[in-house]
């Protein structure tokens, strides 16, 4: 494709009415005034990004398209794929961008590409943790799979290599491997774990929290069960803590200090201890995500996890870290995020980051909580779990992550990240906070730095318009405002100047009162002030 596009680019930059014209015809004035205005100043690089999405003719697409394998090219036209989706797949499974939804049909990397060819730069899988199709993922999987895939009652290398390289990335007493699909299985296995330790029921949960789609995880998840429509009430046996939002929370940095924003929410937790304890009750586990993702890009206060750890096991409960969002070395500072916090948890939810988004994930225990676990007689036995395929894949998935340094790369591409986006917070007053740690940020959008009232709407006006500029973003918490970037490990420092700039062009569109986005798929704000009302 860069052979292709050169060729194009080429007869651009030599012939600039040419360039003008193709790019009205494209998308609007915004971008010739954009384009003409960096021709020969500095920003050069930036604009044969947005070129490269300009100059995607319909000659070109299917030179794109002419060495792709005959299963990556598209056997409908994006019409007829919408319509068969309505047609055969459950309408509560939503797309991105319903009103434009993009059809992918490749990636590679940090990048995904759609049917037209254009590339798209990808803020938002990480589940693509190493990168989408990397190679070597790849080969691992397919030469496996081309060997054998049977279920683990038999004996195979591969499951045991797999779990003792994982193994090697924990700490202390964290050592044993039960292997499932998922982060929802994972999940629900580790409250049935952490039951069968304690024999209590009582589960101690953060507001907004989701911990999967299963009924069981969904009963603990305050993002589901919250929600707008939702048919499934919060169990008595379910107790909800504040989320340790320094920002918007109960206890935020503007009314107290920094010092004592740990104490505050730890202490809510340990409330909720005191009231199990005058009911006669103890708790079973408080589960809590390392880094809080559909809450907001939530980044703890120091500190906190490593005192509602002491106070839950000093009840008879467990403690268990929920990393399928942030662990693998996204955090830039350590592997797994709870040791960012000085604690160490009895059950740790690994998910499908692990295998670069094949279907492999991991509960990792103590010895002494899997011996609870093996005593009650009942056999775990999962037909996918730890087949070779998805060992091989995991390991190879733990091999690139060392090899390529990626958890130090994510720590350096992080911290420029947040250093240009707290930059871009000085120019525009929409941007109350930027929050994260490694390839995990948040930019909370804000109508009113003062009040630090949501700016819901015009968090989707950016992300529609960021789509239209070819970086797909997304944006999550209570208020839908918070733009979550959690891109794969080898995103770059030139990715973040891309991201960046068009930001900083969108935001100024959005100032100025120029962006106008006729059929955009706005928030229903009805539905925000009822998620409000249920929360209060």
């Amino acid at each position: 494709m860069d052979e292709v596009f050169s060729r194009y680019l080429l007869n651009a930059i030599t012939t600039i009415e040419m360039v003008t014209t193709i790019a009205v015809g494209m998308h609007s004035k915004k971008l010739i005034v954009y384009f003409c205005s960096n021709v020969h100043g500095k920003s050069l690089k930036l604009n044969v990004c947005s070129l490269r999405n300009i100059f995607v003719s319909s000659a070109m697409e299917k030179e794109v398209h002419a060495d792709l394998p005959e299963i990556a090219r598209p056997r409908h036209s994006k019409e007829d794929t919408i319509k068969l989706r309505s047609k055969y797949i459950g309408p509560s499974c939503k797309l991105f961008f319903k009103q434009d939804p993009i059809k992918i049909v490749r990636a590679r990397g940090q990048y995904m590409y759609d049917e037209q060819g254009h590339r798209y730069l990808d803020c938002i899988n990480n589940v693509a943790s190493v990168g989408h199709c990397h190679p070597d993922v790849v080969k691992a999987g397919s030469d496996q799979m081309a060997i054998l895939s049977t279920n683990n009652r038999f004996l195979h290398d591969n499951i045991v290599t797999f779990a003792a390289s994982l193994i090697d990335t924990m700490p202390s007493p964290l050592s044993v491997c039960f292997m499932v699909n998922s982060g929802s299985e994972a999940n629900d296995l580790a409250l049935r774990l952490a039951r069968a330790h304690t024999k209590n029921s009582d589960i101690i949960v953060l507001d907004h929290a989701y911990h999967g789609h299963l009924t069981s995880l969904v009963e603990i998840s305050p993002y589901k069960f919250n929600a707008p429509g939702s048919n499934v009430p919060k169990p008595d046996y379910v107790h909800i803590a504040p989320v340790p939002d320094v920002y918007r929370g109960k206890y935020s940095d503007d009314r107290h200090a920094k010092s004592e924003l740990s104490d505050l929410y730890s202490t809510e937790v340990v409330d909720i201890i005191n009231d199990l304890a005058r009911s006669g009750k103890k708790p079973c586990a408080y589960i809590a995500e390392s880094m809080q993702s559909c809450g907001g890009q939530i980044i703890l206060p120091d500190g906190y996890l490593q005192k509602v750890y002491s106070a839950v096991r000093a009840a008879g409960g467990v403690c268990i870290a929920d990393e399928v969002q942030c662990g693998c070395g996204r955090d830039g500072e350590a592997f797994w995020s709870f040791s960012v916090q000085g604690a160490v948890p009895d059950i740790v939810t690994i998910g499908k980051p692990i295998g670069n988004g094949h279907p492999v994930s991991v509960v990792v225990t103590t010895p002494e909580v899997a011996e609870s676990f093996g005593s009650t007689g009942m056999e775990y036995f999962n037909t996918f779990g730890g087949n070779p395929v998805s060992c091989a894949i995991a390991h190879a998935v733990l091999d690139v992550i060392k090899r390529e340094g990626l958890q130090e790369h994510c720590r350096v591409t992080g911290n420029y990240c947040m250093t240009q986006l707290k930059a871009l917070a000085q120019k525009h007053d929409i941007i109350g906070d930027v929050r994260g740690r490694g390839m995990f940020i948040g930019i909370d959008l804000v109508r009113d730095r003062q009040t630090r009232e949501p700016a819901s709407t015009e968090a989707q006006q950016v992300i529609t318009r960021m789509k239209e500029e070819y970086v797909l973003l997304s944006a999550d918490g209570p208020h839908r405002n918070v733009l979550k970037i959690k891109p794969p490990m080898c995103f770059n420092n030139d990715d973040v100047d891309e991201l960046v700039s068009k930001l900083d062009t969108i935001l100024l569109e959005l100032q100025t009162g120029a962006l106008d986005l006729p059929g955009l798929n706005m928030i229903d704000t009805t539905k925000l002030q009822a998620r409000s009302k249920v929360e209060s």
